[in-house]
């Protein structure tokens, strides 16, 4: 890949940032990197325990979006085949099937 992307962007994700770094994402243990939207939200769909907060200069509203983005995107979401262990569902996809069982 030769275009720079933010340090959120996980090496095998092939796609691109949508924009300049704008949030922190941080782990459990506070291991964090900066990510635009697109990457940001990833990351956090793919970490237990993530926390995101906005850049100093984030546009309003940056570290809600990516939040609520992150909602429903499955953890690693550029592997791919089925999904069927609840760690391999986004966190809407488990409350949903958590409510029908």
């Amino acid at each position: 890949m030769s275009a720079v992307r933010c340090p959120a962007a996980h090496p095998d994700d092939p796609t691109p940032c949508d924009g300049p770094p704008v949030v922190m994402v941080l782990d459990a243990r506070n291991a964090g990197a900066a990510g635009c939207e697109h990457h940001g939200a990833r990351l956090l769909a793919s970490l237990e325990g993530g926390r995101v907060y906005g850049l100093p200069d984030a546009p309003e509203g940056a570290a809600i979006r990516v939040f609520t983005a992150a909602d429903s995107i499955r953890p690693f979401p550029w592997v791919e085949g089925p999904r069927t262990k609840a760690s391999e569902l986004s966190r809407r996809e488990f409350r949903e099937r958590g409510e029908q069982q």
